[in-house]
């Protein structure tokens, strides 16, 4: 079992599973058609959901189980995760399991991640008459709503029965690291282009994750005093963050469109990077603003794997020590903001969060915040004698 890319006569593409005889799982099949056009999940998604349930589906030839009663094995399944190597159960693989003491081959997260497709492909199952209704008792308990951040009990704070997934692996908790300042510009500093300068500027000044900057269109960039002429009443410069099914596999990851303001940087960067663009004959067809302008294709848009690639010979040329991916960027636009006195909600919307329960995980304040934080709190007053106040 293996996932696979299908690209429909229209153009839009979705993950699927397929046998060792390039055979469809046709439930398997039906339940990411439903992830990708029914819940209008990213291209993306149903890559990840159709990678797991290949993996499920494995596990259950090799363990010679019916993956429609196979949920109360889970466990072990879990365990045959840690341990065991993708290319385990392919046609051919000789694979040998890794003993006690050595590296796992999957981390808890990533188990997780599993798990949770999983369970949603065998929720559709049941649902679909495929799986019997026992399956879901092996993949739910019953909890109650007290083990709940406060955010997620409700403005009553009633006490409810909901239902809690039985198998899942504890993750250490810590928090998603942020670039530093210092990192920022030395990124900056590396670019040997305009476009390379923007896309930079447009993550660590506006926030935007990576998918989200190179599917940007020509129209979502207003970059203007006043951009009423253009059909929009939102002062000063911005851009528009929409979600769209591009060519590029760029996908915004919120349903909902949303406008970010952008500083005189930003829009300074755009300029130069129009005049770099307009040298490239090629680039001046595509309605995309970040379009290959140096290898072919050239005027094609980039890709989000692209940006990756950039970032790595970004730190190469800058020293930069540590790993900084993208995202790091969009950490250290959130903490910024917040840093300069901006409140969550307000962060909140810039990044695009449905939950401010999200947009807290990307709050990273700055040492010396921090530090005034503490010296803030007032000292002990002490008695006339220089004795502690009791």
């Amino acid at each position: 079992m293996r996932s696979f890319p299908v690209k429909l006569p229209s153009g839009i593409r979705y993950w699927t599973v397929i046998d060792d005889n390039l055979r469809t799982v046709p439930v398997a099949d039906a339940y990411l058609r439903y992830v990708r056009f029914g819940r209008d999940d990213a291209e993306s998604t149903t890559k990840s959901y159709a990678g797991a349930v290949a993996l499920y589906l494995t596990w259950c030839g090799l363990a010679h189980l019916d993956w429609r009663t196979a949920a109360d094995r889970l466990g072990t399944f879990i365990l045959w995760l840690r341990h065991t190597p993708s290319e385990c159960g392919r046609p051919g693989a000789s694979v040998v399991l890794a003993g006690p003491g050595a590296d796992a081959a999957r981390g808890p997260r990533r188990i997780n991640a599993v798990l949770a497709a999983v369970r949603g492909f065998l929720t559709f199952a049941v649902d679909q008459g495929e799986a019997p209704r026992d399956a879901l008792r092996q993949l739910y308990e019953l909890a109650d709503s007290r083990s709940l951040p406060a955010e997620a009990r409700g403005e009553d704070g009633a006490w409810r029965l909901r239902m809690r997934a039985r198998h899942r692996v504890q993750v250490a908790k810590s928090r998603p690291d942020r670039a530093s300042d210092q990192e920022a510009v030395a990124l900056l500093r590396a670019c040997r282009s305009a476009r390379d300068r923007l896309l930079v500027l447009v993550l660590c000044r506006a926030g935007l994750r990576r998918s989200e900057a190179v599917g940007l269109r020509r129209e979502d960039i207003h970059f203007l005093p006043d951009s009423s002429g253009l059909g929009c009443d939102f002062p000063g410069s911005h851009l528009h963050v929409v979600r769209r099914d591009n060519v590029n596999g760029a996908w915004a990851k919120s349903r909902h469109s949303r406008t970010v303001p952008v500083d005189r940087l930003v829009v300074q960067a755009h300029d130069q990077y129009v005049l770099e663009r307009a040298g490239v004959p090629d680039a001046a067809g595509s309605d995309f603003v970040f379009v290959n302008l140096f290898r072919p294709p050239v005027g094609a848009p980039m890709k989000p794997g692209a940006v990756n690639d950039l970032f790595v010979a970004l730190r190469g040329r800058a020293g930069v020590d540590r790993r900084v991916p993208p995202h790091a960027l969009r950490h250290a636009f959130a903490s910024n903001v917040l840093d300069a006195g901006g409140a969550l909600d307000e962060v909140q919307d810039l990044l695009g969060h449905a939950s401010i329960g999200s947009t807290q995980v990307y709050a990273h304040p700055a040492p010396e915040r921090l530090r005034q934080a503490v010296e803030r709190v007032p000292s002990p007053r002490l008695r006339a004698d220089g004795k502690d106040a009791q």
